[in-house]
């Protein structure tokens, strides 16, 4: 069986799945921590439009918030502070009505040679969220997330779109292949034939289709109804537990990587070890209690 390091499961609790979110916890100001300003950025735009949620929207409107480099290391930047505020608990990525992201910069990518992209590891950056941010991370997608924009839907935890998304990897019509996780997630999500028909083809697909083929979560009928419920959802999430939450995605997000086996033994160990936090405690009396959990996420 393959070892697991629990020093980073200290704390964690796990919430009876019958429970509603609770009141949001008081968060002491011991650490100093201030949200990103919006005139700190200029490719992307910072919010907290609801208690516990941090919202990023990419803001590149005249090239349809297509992806560069100093777009992505700006949204790192957003996210890491968030993942580092003791007020944020789950985080909304999403673009415009028009477009999340239409793809990568072409600009950028046209001229570069193979050594270059190589020795700078062209793109490597983008997968960062993927890795370094452990608070859930909501993806609402609107119009176009071609290339490079379906690649970071696909990075988040969940996908919600609009029935009239359009989704598609059509980097075969440049003379490439996708480069940031495209053809990974995308065969993980509708399987070997459909994801080479969708990549060998360049072929778009409909936000509809994304829901029906498991890329999404859920698909909605308007621009506004999918904000709301995307925002709903992120509220939600951030009225439990974060060390619960947090464990939550880490097991989901392992079953990705490992067989049936190791992965149901990797969440048993998770399972065990978040009898040891408080949260478990207070959120199986409140349960009993038939009263609210107050988290204190320890």
């Amino acid at each position: 069986m393959r070892s697991v390091a629990f020093n980073s499961l200290r704390g964690l609790s796990r919430a009876g799945s019958r429970f509603q979110p609770a009141t949001l916890p008081r968060v002491a100001a011991a650490r100093a921590y201030s949200t990103p300003s919006e005139n700190q950025y200029e490719f992307i735009q910072v919010s907290e439009p609801r208690p516990g949620v941090g919202q990023v929207t990419l803001n590149r409107p005249k090239a349809l918030n297509a992806l560069s480099t100093p777009l992505i290391t700006e949204l790192n930047t957003a996210l890491l502070a968030f993942q580092q505020s003791p007020s944020i608990r789950s985080i909304l990525l999403t673009g415009s009505e028009r477009a999340f992201a239409a793809g990568a910069d072409i600009k950028e990518m046209a001229p570069l040679t193979f050594s270059k992209a190589y020795l700078d590891s062209f793109i490597e950056s983008w997968s960062n969220l993927t890795s370094t941010i452990k608070k859930p991370i909501i993806a609402a997608v609107s119009g176009h997330a071609l290339g490079g924009g379906c690649e970071l839907a696909m990075m988040a935890d969940i996908i919600y779109c609009t029935k009239t998304a359009n989704f598609g990897q059509p980097e075969i019509k440049l003379g490439i292949i996708p480069g940031a996780g495209g053809s990974q997630r995308l065969t993980r999500a509708v399987g070997k034939s459909k994801a080479m028909e969708l990549i060998l083809t360049g072929k778009s697909f409909s936000g509809e289709e994304a829901e029906r083929w498991g890329v999404a979560a859920r698909a909605f009928g308007s621009y506004e109804e999918l904000m709301e419920q995307t925002l709903k959802t992120a509220e939600t999430i951030a009225g439990y537990s974060k060390v619960a939450v947090q464990a939550a995605k880490e097991v989901v997000n392992k079953s990705q990587e490992v067989g049936l086996r190791d992965g149901v033994e990797y969440e048993r160990r998770v399972f065990h070890a978040l009898f040891g936090s408080q949260d478990q405690k207070i959120g199986m009396k409140a349960f009993a209690e038939k009263g609210k959990a107050q988290w204190v996420d320890e």
